[in-house]
């Protein structure tokens, strides 16, 4: 059963999914969704300056890769209350800003945009239109109008006392009339401005609560005059604290591109898991009430979520979590589909890279926190490292270039004597143990000298034996020569 709960995403369509639109997009979606209400997609697309061809079909792929799915919308998805993109309705922002015409809430504006500009004593220092227009006798309106002047419709604020409305978040917010100038409501050329537009929409689309960006407040009390002054009763507010980015000295400012990918298909691209970027994200500013849990699914998401659990502190977005996160869902996949979604950022393999890419995917899996770093952390596997001395230092394992030099031989004939059928990680390993056993050498050791031979690198997903199953016989073996040839000549 509807509970009449009908939330709104009103993305402009500029082809590009910030972080914080993706996450007033989900906070809409959870709310609506938790309380059976009807979520609804409508495209801002008033400001053509900013249209970007194919952004709605772009918007439309990245609300459906994050699973947020519309009720109603633009295009297929329908609904009783469309169009649901703005350009399409200019039709009725004409109807509604001469309605508020006629009942004296707003007047046409002749003024061209030299005149607009503040004038002087007391329009200075209001700091706006100085209201030129505002008490133009009719019969002057009347004549500029059959001459053809072109005009604006402008909203007759009030000028003296204030406005307040309650926000779920903020509480009860008030600004003085004064501050507020006669804004524009329907431009010369007819298109609406955000804010006349915004208000119509969210009224005929029957929208209950409007959930936005904080940065939207101060625009709210122009909202709630026209709200008045139609006579309807204004929606329920939430607005959202920001979502802040941290540089390099650790100084935190609204997220931008300066601190990194901060687009929901950036972040996809980088090999994050589209559903791992809408975990993290639904908690910059929510948590739930009932359990200390961070990884849910989004069923999980909608059964939890409510606006209680909102916070009006600003949220810094965290690289860092973001790859835990990332890892948690790595590692709740199965081998066979962590493959699969890796391998295309593997790039370009060997032929035995690529028959043994599910060992070396499974190698991977709790070690990356982005797929992005699958190219990196195999490089080693597909082309050697350049020798470097400084990798045999261990004290741990006793472990010294010298010590490398003495001791890899004696490797490399044990291992040399394992014939390529048989050159697997089970039987490397149990040949390995078998003469340290026999030696008495130190087992760190040994398997730190072969890693470093091997792979040319302090850190390596998998151990010495594993990698050398994948380099194979003949490639390993080679190496490891190399190594011992290039650790002689230091001595």
């Amino acid at each position: 059963m509807n509970t009449g709960i009908r939330t709104r995403f009103a993305p402009s369509p500029t082809g590009y999914m910030h972080i914080g639109n993706l996450r007033t997009a989900l906070y809409a979606y959870l709310f609506a969704r938790a309380n059976d209400g009807t979520f609804i997609l409508r495209i801002e697309d008033t400001d053509r300056s900013r249209y970007v061809a194919d952004a709605v079909s772009f918007i439309r792929r990245t609300l459906d890769a994050a699973g947020i799915i519309p009720d109603e919308g633009p295009d297929d998805i329908g609904g009783a209350y469309g169009p649901y993109v703005q350009s399409e309705r200019m039709d009725i922002y004409k109807k509604y800003a001469e309605q508020l015409v006629e009942t004296g809430h707003a007047y046409r504006c002749f003024c061209s945009h030299a005149e607009e500009a503040p004038g002087t004593g007391e329009g200075k220092g209001f700091g706006g239109y100085p209201r030129t227009c505002r008490d133009l006798p009719p019969e002057e309106v009347a004549a500029r109008l059959a001459r053809g002047e072109a005009y604006v419709v402008r909203q007759k604020m009030p000028l003296t006392g204030e406005t307040t409305f309650y926000d779920v978040l903020h509480g009860n917010v008030t600004i003085s009339n004064t501050e507020l100038e006669d804004q524009v409501l329907l431009k010369r050329d007819g298109m609406p401005t955000y804010n006349f537009a915004n208000v119509v929409d969210d009224r005929l689309m029957m929208i209950s609560h409007v959930i936005r960006g904080t940065e939207f407040i101060t625009s709210t009390p122009k909202h709630v005059l026209l709200y008045e002054a139609f006579g309807w009763t204004p929606p329920v507010f939430v607005h959202l604290a920001p979502v802040m980015g941290r540089d390099e000295t650790g100084k935190t400012s609204k997220l931008s591109k300066r601190h990194g990918a901060t687009s929901f298909n950036d972040l996809v691209e980088m090999g994050y898991p589209a559903a791992a970027i809408v975990n993290y994200v639904v908690l910059l500013g929510w948590s739930p009430k009932t359990t200390n849990r961070e990884v849910f699914s989004m069923d999980e998401l909608i059964e939890k979520f409510s606006l209680e659990g909102l916070s009006k502190s600003p949220a810094v977005f965290d690289y860092d979590k973001l790859g835990w996160m990332s890892g948690e869902y790595f590692k709740a996949m199965t081998d066979e589909d962590f493959a699969a979604a890796a391998r295309p950022f593997a790039g370009e393999l060997p032929a035995r890279m690529e028959e043994r890419w599910p060992q070396i995917a499974a190698l991977l899996k709790t070690r990356v926190t982005k797929l992005g770093d699958v190219r990196p952390e195999i490089a080693f596997l597909i082309e050697a490292p350049a020798f470097d001395a400084d990798l045999y230092e261990n004290k741990r394992n006793k472990v010294t270039p010298a010590a490398a030099a003495e001791l890899l031989p004696a490797l490399i004939e044990i291992l040399a004597a394992l014939p390529a059928p048989h050159w697997e990680n089970e039987l490397l390993y149990a040949l390995l143990e078998e003469c340290i056993e026999r030696e008495g050498w130190r087992k760190g050791t040994v398997m730190w000298v072969l890693r470093i031979a091997a792979a040319g690198r302090r850190v390596t997903p998998g151990g010495a034996t594993e990698i050398l199953a994948i380099l194979g016989r003949e490639e390993g073996l080679s190496r490891l020569r190399a190594a011992h040839a290039h650790l002689s000549a230091l001595h």
